[in-house]
C-alpha cells in the first residue's frame, strides 16, 4: 500500500526519537593548557576518553589522569606517530583537537579524522569558519569528510560570545547600519603557539616585519595569498566570515589591520620562558572591517597579549541601527568557556551532515544537561 505524507513524517519523527545507547567514545589530540578542562567536562557529561595524542615527549607514555590531577584513567597518551594505529584500535565517536590555532597547523590532525570518518571537532581559532581564509584546505578536507561520512568543525569561545549572542541580538534588531565587536584576552592561557602568532615578545620592528607587513597589501594580493593558503588571519576575521553567514550578509570587501600593545614595564611571561621587555610587543590588537551588499559593515577587534597587573578579559559588541544596543562582559573565564563550548557541542557535530561544517549550520548551541549520547540521533 501507498504510505502517504502523514505516514511518512510519522516514521521520520519515530526514527528521530532513538537515540545513542552507550558513552560516546572520545579521543582527546593535544594534551596541553586546554585538554586539562576538556577531558574532565568530557567524563563530568557522562562520556569517556579513549585515547589521547600529543608531540611532546614528556607526556607521552603518561596515563591522561596524571595530566588532568585525578585518579589514572586506564588511557596512555601516545604519539603523533602512533596516533593512526590508536585511532583505528579504539574507534571513537570523535576526537577534541586542542593545539594550534591555524588550520594549516591542525590540518594534518583532521585530515587524518576525515581519512579515518572519525567526527572532529577543533578550538582551531581559524577553523571557526576556515573558507574565507583557506578555501584549498577547507575544500579537502570537506571532500574528504563527506566521502567518509563524518564532520569536521571548529568551535570555542567565539561559537557563542562573537557568535550566536551576536545573532541572537541582530534578531531583536529592527534596522542594522553596524555591527562592532571587540575582545580581550591573555596569551599566557593558551600556549606558545598563540602567543608568538601574536607576535608577543617581538621588537618592534620585528613585529611590522613579520607580522604587520602582512596586512599592507591589496585586495588583489591577500586573496592570492589567500589562495595560496599562506593568510594569517587574525581572529576575528574568520568571526566575521561567520556572522555574514549566520546573518545572510553578501561580503563585499574584508581587510585587516594589525597594531602592536606594548606597556610601560616589563612583564614575565611563563608561556614564552622569558621577559617582554617594556616598550616591546606584550601582543597585538587586529581590527578586521567587513563590508556587505547589503550596506552593513562589522567592524571587530581581538586584543591579545601578555596581561599586565591591571589588563582582564573583556568581551564587548555594540550593534548600532534601530535600536542600538551594547552588550559587555567583563572577566569572562575564556578557558572553561571555550572548554565547555566545544564539548556541548558534540552532540550537534555528531548529528551534522557529513563534510566541513560550521556551527552558523548547526543551529544553537545548548546546555546539556544529561549524558551527552542522549542527544545525539
Amino acid at each position: 500500500m501507498l504510505k502517504t505524507e502523514a505516514d511518512f513524517s510519522y516514521i521520520i519523527k519515530e526514527r528521530s526519537e532513538v537515540f545513542l545507547d552507550r558513552k560516546i567514545r572520545v579521543v582527546q589530540y593535544g594534551t596541553g593548557k586546554m585538554s586539562i578542562y576538556t577531558m574532565r567536562y568530557v567524563y563530568e557529561k557522562g562520556a569517556e576518553i579513549v585515547g589521547a595524542i600529543d608531540v611532546n615527549p614528556a607526556v607521552i607514555g603518561k596515563d591522561i589522569g596524571e595530566i588532568m590531577g585525578c585518579e589514572n584513567k586506564g588511557v596512555k597518551v601516545v604519539s603523533v606517530e602512533d596516533a593512526e594505529h590508536m585511532l583505528k584500535e579504539v574507534k571513537p565517536d570523535i576526537a577534541i583537537v586542542t593545539t594550534m590555532s591555524l588550520i594549516r597547523d591542525v590540518e594534518d590532525a583532521l585530515m587524518l579524522c576525515a581519512k579515518l570518518g572519525i567526527n572532529a571537532i577543533t578550538t582551531c581559532e581559524e577553523a571557526f569558519y576556515p573558507a574565507n581564509s583557506n578555501p584549498n584546505v577547507t575544500s579537502q578536507l570537506d571532500e574528504t569528510a563527506k566521502s567518509t561520512n563524518c564532520t569536521i568543525t571548529g568551535s570555542g569561545y567565539q561559537d557563542i560570545y562573537w557568535g550566536q549572542l551576536i545573532s541572537s541580538i541582530a534578531g531583536s534588531t529592527h534596522k542594522i547600519t553596524k555591527i562592532k565587536g571587540s575582545s580581550s584576552y591573555n596569551v599566557e592561557d593558551y600556549g606558545i603557539a598563540l602567543a608568538k602568532a601574536h607576535g608577543a615578545g617581538l621588537t618592534l620592528e620585528e613585529f611590522d616585519k613579520q607580522v604587520a607587513s602582512l596586512d599592507r597589501i591589496t585586495d588583489e594580493e591577500r586573496q592570492a595569498v589567500i589562495d595560496k593558503g599562506e593568510y594569517l588571519p587574525s581572529y576575528m576575521w574568520n568571526v566575521n566570515g561567520w556572522l555574514c553567514a549566520k546573518l545572510g550578509l553578501t561580503v563585499k570587501s574584508q581587510t585587516q589591520k594589525t597594531v602592536p600593545q606594548t606597556y610601560k614595564e616589563d612583564i614575565d611571561s611563563s608561556t614564552l620562558g622569558m621577559t617582554v621587555k617594556a616598550g616591546t610587543a606584550t601582543g597585538m590588537s587586529a581590527v578586521v572591517t567587513t563590508e556587505t551588499e547589503e550596506g552593513i559593515t562589522l567592524e571587530t577587534q581581538c586584543i591579545g597579549k601578555v596581561y599586565s597587573k591591571e589588563d582582564f578579559d573583556k568581551n564587548e559588541w555594540t550593534i548600532e541601527g534601530e535600536p542600538n544596543t551594547t552588550l559587555v562582559i567583563n572577566r569572562p573565564s575564556t578557558v572553561e568557556l571555550t572548554c565547555a563550548s566545544v564539548v556541548n557541542r558534540i552532540p550537534d557535530v555528531m548529528n551534522a551532515r557529513a563534510g566541513y561544517v560550521p556551527t552558523e549550520e548547526m543551529g544553537e548551541l545548548n546546555y546539556r544537561v544529561k549524558p551527552l549520547n542522549q542527544y545525539v540521533k
